[in-house]
């Protein structure tokens, strides 16, 4: 499918279901603990049927599915849509004006394509694998920031990080600054731009990283989890993530953290 068809697709339908109800929207809560609207559920299903129009031989698996349903969609083996209708679904039913939709898809247990789109700010960030990542129709390109650790942005999850490395973080804090917005598509992609140098999240799902973990992987940057293995490993399994663009930058933060390499 052609991305532009892809992009019209999630814009429009980001448009005509996220942006009415936002503000406008009661909250319920998962058997998780986490929150879910009605925004969710109508986002999730018009991109699903209209993927299936587009694209029927391709496979969808979206976040407000069933576990069992989605491990056996995973396990197919075939090219699988995977979708957050709505990532920060926290900040949108607070009124928070942070929040996004992330699609991406695997093929052969590879990332192929990734897309991430913020409609508060009609940003729409986008990658192929080999070919690039995008914001607006413009090429991204790699760039060194030129900064130490220690004069960095760190955009940093504390919720979901074991007890002595948040303190560690707290009572020494490496970087100069630390951010967290509450959308992981929105993370990655924020990475990949440069507006926050250095990433830690200590746990999030396929749907919340895939795309974004594509887009700044053809930027050039760089990413593991906490135990020095790959982010994606085409899985369900919850995974952690540490990530920056710079590669100086990177090594430093690892190095800080003491991933393994």
């Amino acid at each position: 499918m052609n991305s532009d068809t892809l992009i019209s697709l999630v814009r429009s339908a980001a448009r005509e279901e996220l942006v009415p109800r936002f503000t406008h929207v009661k909250r319920g809560i998962k058997a998780d603990g986490t929150v879910l609207t009605e925004a969710d559920l109508a986002m999730q299903q018009r991109v699903a049927n209209e993927l299936n129009r587009l694209e029927p031989d391709i496979l969808f698996l979206g976040e407000e599915m069933p576990a069992e349903e989605q491990q056996a969609l995973l396990q197919s083996g075939k090219p699988l849509w995977v979708l957050d209708p709505l990532d920060g679904t926290s900040n949108y039913a607070s009124g928070i004006p942070c929040f996004s939709v992330s699609l991406a898809l695997i093929e052969s247990g590879k990332l192929k394509f990734g897309m991430v789109y913020d409609p508060m700010r009609d940003e729409c960030f986008t990658a192929q694998q080999g070919q690039g990542a995008w914001l607006n129709g413009g090429r991204l390109v790699p760039f060194d920031t030129g900064l130490k650790l220690k004069q960095s942005t760190g955009l940093i999850d504390f919720k979901r990080l074991a007890p002595a490395l948040a303190t560690r973080l707290v009572t020494g804090m490496p970087y100069s600054s630390q951010r967290s917005f509450g959308s992981v598509a929105l993370d990655w992609c924020w990475i990949a731009i440069g507006r926050s140098h250095v990433y830690l999240h200590g746990k999030q799902n396929l749907w919340d990283y895939a795309a974004g973990h594509l887009i700044l992987a053809e930027v050039g940057g760089q990413s593991c989890t906490l135990e020095g293995e790959a982010v994606f490993n085409n899985t369900l399994q919850p995974r952690s993530a540490v990530a920056a663009l710079d590669p100086g930058l990177f090594a430093a933060w690892t190095d800080w953290l003491g991933i393994p390499r």
